[in-house]
């Protein structure tokens, strides 16, 4: 949980690296968080709980975009990167190794590696 929120503190912030950890634990809370509205609106059949689940696409949305820049600043690659994923097919599949690859080691052109700053805490 303290993955997810400390990526909703950082929502705004497009430089710097995460690690892969942040960045798969943030997407599983947001699913969980999707899954759980949208059996809710399905069983109740409320139109609130609709439109509950397009408010937290749309708070969950800038985010999502900035820890999965972060995440391809940690892998060595530009967050632009992030736009591939519209090319159908390939775009998912290249950019889901991006995601899944382990960090740069050292120091890149993005920042520290988190991992190693954390590791001598």
């Amino acid at each position: 949980m303290s993955w997810f929120i400390a990526a909703l503190k950082k929502y705004a912030v497009f430089s710097g690296r995460a690690r892969r950890k942040e960045y798969w634990l943030f997407l599983l809370l947001t699913y969980i968080i999707f899954a759980v509205l949208g059996v809710i609106a399905a069983v109740s059949h409320t139109p609130a709980f609709f439109a509950l689940i397009g408010v937290a696409y749309f708070v969950l949305l800038l985010p999502a975009w900035g820890v999965g820049v972060r995440r391809l600043h940690d892998t060595g690659h530009s967050g632009w990167w992030l736009l591939f994923g519209l090319v159908p097919l390939v775009g998912g599949i290249t950019l889901l190794v991006f995601f899944c690859t382990d960090s740069e080691s050292g120091i890149n052109k993005y920042g520290p590696n988190p991992k190693e700053i954390q590791a001598m805490a």
